[in-house]
């Protein structure tokens, strides 16, 4: 699924961030489950992700490796 480059403000589901970052969809619920990956927020039943959370997490990890 392509993220719209004009919607920075649009909550990501986990369907886009496993897309955005190529991880199975098991994953991010897994590190969601130990403290690991960006950082996400639940809206009623379904889990989200702030586009900045992801990319901020992600540059954490150039740091790393």
């Amino acid at each position: 699924m392509a993220i719209p480059a004009h919607a920075d403000d649009r909550l990501w589901s986990v369907d886009d961030v496993s897309a955005y970052l190529a991880v199975p969809i098991a994953t991010l619920y897994k590190w969601r489950c130990t403290g690991y990956g960006p950082k996400s927020v639940r809206v009623g039943r379904y889990l989200r992700y702030r586009q900045a959370d992801v990319l901020s997490w992600l540059d954490s990890l150039a740091g790393v490796a």
